[in-house]
């Protein structure tokens, strides 16, 4: 996208041609991390209602975190990932389970 100005003084003359750069976001993983206590129905119920995950990706997705301790389960904005932390937070304190849930750097 580039802004032409006009000189208000000399009418048709153009100043310089200004570009203006549009950076991309940084994005951020957010992951879940696997505990002896929270059970697994739940966090497939996490995944479907915070992340918006059909339910066979959602219990594969349980499953990585399961098997490997720790998964990522979508890469988002700065705001969108805090967001769904907080979220995910929210329904593991509602229910008494230790769930947890980060961002990182993409």
């Amino acid at each position: 996208m580039s802004e032409q100005s006009m000189d208000p003084v000399h009418g048709d003359e153009l100043l310089e041609e200004v570009e203006k750069e549009t950076k991309e976001p940084d994005m951020y993983k957010v992951v879940l991390h696997n505990d002896d206590y929270t059970t697994r129905e739940f966090v497939v119920e996490v995944l479907q209602i915070v992340f918006h995950k059909p339910a066979i990706e959602a219990t594969k997705i349980m499953m990585d975190v399961h098997k490997r301790g720790k998964g990522v389960v979508g890469v988002y904005t700065w705001d969108i990932a805090q967001t769904k932390v907080i979220q995910v937070r929210q329904m593991a304190k509602a229910r008494e389970f230790p769930l947890k849930c980060t961002v990182e750097p993409a």
